[in-house]
This record gives C-alpha cells, structure tokens and sequence, in this order.
C-alpha cells in the first residue's frame, strides 16, 4: 500500500514510512484505553466490547479505501481510539469462568490474539490487489480494481459484523452490588456455599477485599506496575518483530532477505495460526499448571534470543528447505511469544481484584501502547538503515536488525527476576 501511495522514493525507505501507519493506531489507543478501562469498570465489560466491535466495522472498511497516506494515517488511528477490546477482554475472560479455569480463559485470549495478528496478514496477503491476482475474478474497472487493499479489509469487516451479533448474547460479567454485598453471595455462590461452608467464607473475604482495595491507587500497586513495565518491553519487542519479518520475508535475497511474495508471507503466517492454536490449547495450561506463568515467560524469553539469532542464517537457504525451515521456525516464534504474553496476562490480572480490573488493564493498555507506537517506526526505520549498510564489518544488513530485537528480549528477560518484578503475596 505505501509502494502504491508512490510517497517513498526508493525502495528502502517503503519501510520507514509504513512503521508510521502502524504508529498511527496504538497512539490512538495509548491515548484512550484508560478512559474505556474506567467505563468498563463503571459500566460494564459489555457495552464496551459491542462499541470495540463496532470500530473494526467501520474503521477497518475505510483505511481499504484509502488513498493516500494521511487517510491511511488517520483511519488507523481512529480505528486506536476507539478499539477497547483487548484490555476489556482479558478483564472479561478471568472474571467468566471459575479462579481453576483462568489460565486456560488467558490463553485462549492470547491465543486468539495471536492468531488474529497471524491471519490478519496472511489474509492480507492472499486477498490484497485482487485484480492483479484474480483477474478472472475482479476487473480493474471494479471498486476491487480502483481500491486493491480494499478486499481483506471489506472481508474482516464483514467478520466483525458476525462477531458484532454474536457478542450481543454475551453475559455481563461485571455485577454491582449494594451495600448488603458483604453479608450474601450471589445465586451461584449460594448454592455451592450450601453444601459447601468454606466456599461461603471465602466468598465474603474476597468482597471484603474487594472493599478495602476499591479505592486503591493503581500506580502504587507495583507488583501491577513492575508487570506492565515488563510486559511493555515485551510489546515493543513482539510489534518491531511483526513489522521488521514482513519487510524482511519480501525484501529481495541481495539485501539478505528472502524474496518472497505477499502470498508466500501469507502462507508462512496462516501455518503459523495453526501451530500457535494447538499448542495454546492443548500444551500450555498443562505447563503453566506445572511451572507456572513466571516460569514459562521466562523460559519463552530465553528461547527466543538464539532462534531470531538464527534468522539471518536462514535467508542463506532456498528452495524447498528455506520453506520448511522458516515455517518451522516462526511457528516456534510465535508460539513462544503468545506463551510469554500469556503468562503475563495472568499476573496482571492476579494483582488487582475484579473492580479495577478493567482499569488496571486499560493502564496496562494505555503504556502498552505507547511502546508499540515506536515499535512500528523503530522496527521500520532500523530496517531501512539495515538495508543500506550491507558490507559493513560489524553486523552487516538484517544481522543489525536481528541483534537489536535480541537486544530489546534480553532486557525484558532480565526484568522477570526480582528484585524487579514482584507478586501480588511479596
């Protein structure tokens, strides 16, 4: 799409422009997702999702009809501002089901996460420039023709309208209570409670808990904030990898990538969905029940540094060998990204109790926004300079952008242990 807006003038600089469009919307949403936090909290989960929902219809359909960057730029961001739905959901997920089942509700939202951001660009890939791909299909003359990034962004958006209805049955998950809270159950609760004592007087203590920490200052919560910082190193990480493998897999072999196709990227990203949704929900609550999430998001940090170390080596590769390698390989980078992210879902969500959950994860949003707004531009810019230093002694071409990703990996890695990150007991 930036090739085609004709704003770069050589073909290094396609990335530095395009990590402005993908800029564009987590400033949008750093500047907004506390306020959608604060109204989930005082509203309900709900409402908030169905206006999240809604966004993506609206939003998504116009930045395909873009025809220059600054429409591209401004549908993006719009489309930040008004997107609630990953801080409100994983909210919404720890509260739906029993305290046993959370971790299994967590993986299934970063599991579907990671998915959408594996499917989206591969559907992007398979559907982008329809006329040229399928002329039997599309003339040029169509509104295909005139607008070819609109298809994958007019399919998604017809996605959201079955997402839309379906989540107008949801449950609301967020129950106000009057001043009597403390001395009753809700009906659940009361039927466990009578066979059950324990159940009951666990239940009063959480909403005096509930009470007691209602008012609390989030910012002073630091077994919170020590995991957001965390996880926004992370963020920043994940964001720069996702925009720098796209321009890496496309960019041609003499600048060490791997000249692929926009359908070869999509097929890579659409196997790694696949990989990424068995191990989420067959492998990882199992593990995470053993280890534990600190545990497991250290290991995936770890694991990470030595396989994107790998990468530049892998573009040595062709033919059907560079296929299966890169395929194995990012289905192992993801899986471990997602596994990480999971892991830090669940100990956010442990340190704050449910009445400022949705604010807590809307904090958590807000920063995780901010550090992936630079993701983008550093990601696009870092390889932009890469490209034009390709017979330089020290770390030549894309060895530079892979040894910085690492770079930012083992920092985060490093804040996993005390005494940075804290838990909620400590």
């Amino acid at each position: 799409m930036i090739r085609d807006f004709h704003i770069a003038e050589i073909e290094e600089d396609i990335g530095f422009y395009a990590g402005f469009v993908g800029s564009s919307f987590m400033i949008g949403r750093a500047l907004t997702s506390f306020f959608w936090g604060w109204l989930a909290d005082r509203y309900g989960r709900k409402p908030i999702i169905l206006i999240g929902t809604s966004s993506v219809v609206l939003f998504n359909a116009l930045f395909g009809l873009s025809t220059s960057l600054w429409m591209a730029l401004s549908m993006r961001f719009l489309l930040g501002c008004f997107n609630s739905l990953l801080g409100t959901i994983r909210a919404y997920a720890s509260e739906v089901c029993r305290e046993e089942y959370r971790s299994v509700a967590l993986s299934v939202v970063s599991t579907s996460r990671g998915i959408g951001m594996i499917i989206g660009p591969a559907i992007g890939g398979f559907l982008a420039q329809p006329a040229e791909k399928f002329p039997n299909l599309f003339a040029e003359s169509s509104i295909f023709g005139r607008f070819p990034y609109f298809l994958p962004c007019l399919v998604i958006s017809v996605y959201a309208v079955g997402v839309l209805a379906a989540c107008w049955w949801l449950p609301e998950t967020l129950h106000m209570h009057d001043k009597k809270v403390s001395e009753r159950c809700d009906s659940f609760d009361v039927l466990e409670a009578s066979s059950e004592e324990s159940d009951e007087k666990e239940y009063v203590t959480e909403v005096k808990e509930r009470k007691i920490s209602k008012n609390a200052n989030l910012l002073r919560n630091w077994p919170l904030m020590s995991v957001i910082i965390v996880y926004c190193v992370f963020s920043l990480q994940e964001i720069a990898y996702a925009e720098t493998f796209s321009l890496w897999a496309v960019s041609d072999k003499k600048y060490g990538g791997l000249s692929f196709s926009s359908q070869d990227v999509g097929e890579v990203l659409a196997i790694s969905g696949f990989g990424l949704l068995l191990f989420q929900l067959l492998l990882y609550p199992p593990i995470e029940k053993i280890l534990g999430p600190i545990t497991v998001t250290r290991i995936s940090a770890a694991v990470s540094i030595p396989l994107l170390a790998s990468y530049p080596y892998i573009a040595m590769l062709s033919g059907i060998t560079l296929h299966l390698v890169i395929n194995c390989a990012s289905i192992l980078r993801n899986t471990l990204s997602v596994t990480l992210v999971t892991g830090l879902f669940i100990l956010q969500n442990n340190a704050v109790p449910q009445s400022q959950r949705a604010a807590a994860n809307g904090i958590s949003m807000t920063a995780m926004s901010v550090f992936k707004a630079f993701g983008p531009v550093g990601g696009g810019t870092l390889f932009s300079w890469a490209q034009k230093r390709q017979v330089s002694a020290f770390l030549p071409g894309d060895e530079m952008v892979f040894f910085v990703l690492n770079l930012v990996q083992f920092i985060g890695l490093l804040l996993t242990f005390k005494p940075f990150l804290a838990q909620p007991h400590e």
